[in-house]
């Protein structure tokens, strides 16, 4: 659930299928925080927009006990912002990684 900007997850301890693919990812790209229900794509974009469009730097808190799924959350929020820095260079959303997304992603 979203607290203002703020969003609150729970680890599911599975995977969930679409609800973190390219095709998610680009729902998420064409709307604002609010605008769909809350998402860690959805925190991500309002944070790509701010930067871009308003110049604002950014910083994201990524808490919570073990297992919370604070590394996965991470994962995904590189993963959307890598694939929106791509689709700003034209390259369209995809589920394929570059060598420099990878190597982000593993460290």
């Amino acid at each position: 659930t979203n607290i203002g900007s703020i969003l609150a997850s729970v680890n599911p301890y599975k995977p969930i299928p679409g609800l973190y693919g390219a095709d998610a990812m680009e729902l998420y790209r064409r709307h604002r925080l609010g605008q769909l229900p809350p998402h860690i794509f959805a925190t991500a974009n309002e944070c790509y927009c701010c930067l871009w469009k308003r110049h604002d730097s950014q910083c994201v808190l990524i808490s919570g006990e073990s297992g919370a799924g604070k590394t996965e959350s991470t994962k995904l929020l590189l993963k959307f912002l890598s694939a929106m820095s791509q689709t700003s260079l034209g390259a369209p959303v995809s589920e394929k990684s570059t060598h420099v997304e990878e190597a982000i992603l593993e460290s």
